[in-house]
This record gives structure tokens, sequence and C-alpha cells, in this order.
């Protein structure tokens, strides 16, 4: 018996969007363009951590389950990898490729302590919360730069994706929910997030396919 299925499902779903994407990109755009593997990356790790953590919400939400004990860290990891995905992108759109890369260094850097702090000290989503918000933050200024310097409209909906993440992020903090058994704040959570994934996917095909310039 599946313990939360609106939210599980509404996971897979996103799971579902976000592979999709992930294929979308990779298969467009030059191979050796920096932000196609860049979003590849970002779209793939947000999937998997919809479809890991939806797995936890739909069977093991007993913390002492095997299943829980794997797929929990999972999920705060894969989080963790949609953090460093966000930098690199940023990096890669407002700066050259030599101060790009310093910044793409020291978000690695970054994730290795992340995860460390995953697996060794907490597992708490407020750790992954704090650890994805200023990479968020910077990618959603990296999209308001480069709209500002070009007035791109691909760019500017890539804007307002971020911009509704922030937004599906409140409804889920403040427990806002259409039903509070048959759909609650974490299913709507992923039914915005599936509207800004969309968005944000808009404009990271532009790019990818060299349409928008940074």
């Amino acid at each position: 018996m599946i313990s939360e299925p609106d939210v599980t499902f509404t996971d897979y779903g996103l799971a579902i969007e976000c592979a999709l994407f992930t294929y979308l990109i990779h298969r467009q755009g030059d191979l050796h363009r920096p932000l196609r593997n860049s979003f590849a990356l970002f779209f793939g790790s947000v999937g998997t951590a919809a479809l890991t953590g939806g797995t936890v919400h739909g069977f093991f939400l007993d913390a002492s389950t095997i299943g829980y004990a794997i797929l929990w860290p999972s999920t705060l990891i894969a989080i963790g990898v949609s953090a460093l995905a966000g930098w690199v992108i940023g990096a890669t759109l407002l700066f050259p490729v030599r101060v790009a890369r310093g910044v793409s260094i020291l978000a690695a850097a970054g994730f290795i302590i992340y995860c460390i702090a995953v697996l060794s000290i907490s597992q708490t989503f407020l750790l992954a919360v704090v650890n994805y918000l200023p990479a968020a933050i910077f990618l959603s200024i990296a999209f308001a730069i480069v709209y500002a310097r070009q007035g791109q409209r691909p760019v500017l909906v890539g804007l307002a994706g971020m911009a509704l993440t922030f937004v599906a992020a409140g409804v889920q903090q403040t427990g806002i929910a259409l039903h509070p058994v048959y759909f609650n704040h974490n299913a709507l959570y992923h039914l915005i997030q599936a509207v800004a994934l969309l968005m944000i996917f808009w404009s990271a095909r532009s790019f990818v396919e060299g349409r928008a310039r940074t």
C-alpha cells in the first residue's frame, strides 16, 4: 500500500518530466557546448531526486527500513547535484571560461563537503534547502543579468521559471495544500515545480541550440 499516493505520483510525474527534458537537452546542440551537459545534469539530478524521494514517500517512510537508509540520502545528494549544476550554469552564463571554471571548481568542492555532511552529520531536508538555496539565487541572478544584457524572451521565461521555483518552495514550507489528505502541500509543490521546470527547460533549450546568447 502506498503511504502518500499524492506525493508519490506527483514526484514520479516530475521524474518523468525531467527524464524527457534531459533526453531532449542531451540530443540537441553541439556536443562541446558546455551548457548542454550542465543543463542535462540539472534536469537529470532533479528527476533522480523526484524518483527516489517519491519512492521514500510512497513505500519507505519508516526511517528504520533499508529502503529509507538508501533512498533518502540518495535524494539529498541528488539535490546537491542540482545545486552544483546551478552554480556551473550560472557561472557559464555570466563569466569568461577561466572564471567560470574557477567557480565550478569551488562549487564541486562545496558539493563534496555537502555529501560528507549528508552521509555523516545530518540527513534533514533543511540541509538540502540550505545547500540548494544559494545556487538557485545565483542562477536566478544569472538569468536576470543575461536578460538585462540581451532582452531575449526565452531568458525571461527561464527567469520566471526560477521565480516560480521559489513560490513552489514557499508553498511547501508554509504547508499550503489543495486538500489535507488527497493533495497535500508536497503534492502542490510538485505541481508548481513541474510548471517551473518546463519554463526553465524552454530557456535551457534556447541556450543549448544557440538561439539565446550569453
